[in-house]
């Protein structure tokens, strides 16, 4: 069949916009695949290769409440994407009066899947706990896994000190102790914890005795981080003289937070903290319930 001149420029136009279109649809299944492949590589990118040790921490957790439960599912969602098998657990493990009877309530439901999974969580004593029996059943209790008022114990490269902050105490022999298991260990990563706070900017405040207790103490043996609850909050501070200071209380409620001078980051948010440790640097960060970080910081290894 003959074509005239007229047909043929028009079908000649019709397979332009065809050829055309075609292009587009082309062009846009290679960017969308572009895109869907960057995203496979990102995912599938292998984790750290120096990584020492994973970590996590919070502190008042023990009402057994909705934010208690909601602060656990986002600490299971991270382990799924990142395992851990720590936690440290900084005081007011069981609200209000450290009654025993409580445990199911408010460790062994809310962290069920964790335990399961064999992480394990070292405790310490809040002020809550202590109102029952002085804190010796959780003491005895093995989930909790304290050896003691206040003791140590190693990660590969790290070391953790653990105290009874509590203001019945043992505080003459306390503080011996921890002048010599810090003066003994060899471990390049000397972190710290208890339940009250050294620095804070929420309810309550900076302590001042125990900044002149423990900063000399700290700062003469190189401790890097200190963790505690007690404040219902967030707070990263910035490095004071080599030590970082980091609130993790809001694992159960939250209560109101300013800023210090010295403040990195404060938030009145449930939420737990998260510490990936390298032989450099130790990699925090905050995480809320609805499972995004909303903070992040690094402590830097100084030499002693």
């Amino acid at each position: 069949m003959k074509l005239k001149r007229r047909q043929f420029i028009y079908f000649s136009s019709l397979s332009a916009i065809g050829i055309g279109f075609l292009g587009c649809v082309s062009r846009q299944i290679s960017k969308n695949t572009q895109v869907a492949t960057a995203k496979i590589a990102i995912a599938a990118n292998p984790a750290k290769q120096d990584l020492l040790l994973r970590f996590v921490s919070v502190a008042d957790t023990g009402t057994g409440d909705r934010g208690q439960y909601a602060v656990a599912e986002a600490m299971t969602s991270y382990h799924s994407q990142k395992p851990y098998d720590l936690v440290v657990l900084a005081g007011d493990n069981i609200y209000t009066n450290g009654e025993m009877e409580k445990i199911g309530a408010v460790f062994e439901r809310p962290y069920a899947s964790l335990l399961q999974k064999g992480v394990k969580f070292q405790a310490c004593l809040g002020n809550h706990d202590i109102r029952t029996a002085n804190g010796d059943l959780q003491l005895k209790y093995p989930g909790f896994n304290m050896s003691g008022r206040y003791y140590t114990f190693r990660r590969d490269k790290v070391q953790f000190f653990v105290l009874d902050t509590n203001h019945n105490a043992d505080w003459q022999n306390q503080l011996s102790w921890l002048e010599q298991e810090l003066s003994r260990s060899n471990a390049p990563w000397k972190i710290v914890y208890g339940h009250h706070p050294v620095y804070a900017s929420g309810v309550y405040g900076t302590n001042p005795t125990f900044v002149k207790t423990f900063t000399p103490i700290f700062q003469k043996h190189n401790v890097q981080l200190y963790i505690n609850g007690h404040e219902h909050h967030y707070e990263r501070s910035s490095s004071i003289n080599g030590t970082t200071y980091l609130i993790c209380g809001g694992g159960a409620g939250t209560r109101r937070v300013g800023r210090s001078s010295w403040t990195a980051y404060s938030a009145e948010k449930l939420s737990f903290a998260t510490y990936e440790v390298y032989a450099d640097r130790i990699e925090i960060s905050g995480i809320g319930t609805d499972n995004q970080v909303f903070d992040q910081g690094v402590v830097p290894l100084v030499s002693a």
